[in-house]
């Protein structure tokens, strides 16, 4: 499947918006898998440099994973002070911790205000929870992580050795 819409404005991303290759992870800060990806999409991040640009996207399976809603609307609030990827690094370190009050203390640490972090778990960020989500369900995401490469779904391996090939061959084709 192809992603659904293309990466733009909206999405949080890391690397040149020009990069030859672009990875988009559909994300849950509370699965597992996830936790496995990010050391891995770490490396392959600090091995491509320039020639990579990295998109998240949430997709909190919140029936599954009770918290990952409310850690997904802190990395939002966070966002909106620019600190997105400082939360989401946070967060994903932090994976068997992610409570309300474990948030709280999250967001203090980098750098969000009390008001801030109320509201972003009152529900301000749903908005932009439910669009990642929707954007996943139309891109054929159903479970965590889901990646795509250059537009298109990957469910190959998963190592970083295996990604950084892939990610590689795609950046050379273009």
């Amino acid at each position: 499947m192809s992603l659904t819409p293309a990466v733009g404005h909206r999405d949080h991303s890391l690397g040149p918006l020009d990069a030859p290759v672009t990875l988009v992870e559909y994300g849950d800060y509370e699965c597992g898998y996830c936790g496995e990806a990010y050391p891995v999409i770490q490396t392959v991040q600090r091995a491509m440099g320039d020639r990579l640009r990295f998109v998240f996207r949430n997709f909190p399976m919140k029936e599954v994973h009770p918290h990952a809603e409310h850690a997904a609307e802190l990395a939002e609030a966070a966002a909106a002070a620019d600190r997105f990827w400082d939360m989401h690094a946070v967060l994903f370190e932090n994976q068997g911790a992610l409570d309300d009050d474990s948030l709280f203390f999250y967001g203090r640490q980098v750098g969000l205000g009390t008001n801030e972090i109320t509201a972003a778990l009152n529900g301000r960020y749903a908005h932009k929870i439910r669009e990642d989500f929707m954007s996943g369900v139309r891109s054929g995401v159903n479970g965590t992580p889901s990646l795509f490469i250059a537009g298109e779904r990957y469910d190959g391996p998963r190592d970083a050795d295996s990604l950084y090939a892939i990610l590689m061959a795609a950046a050379d084709e273009t």
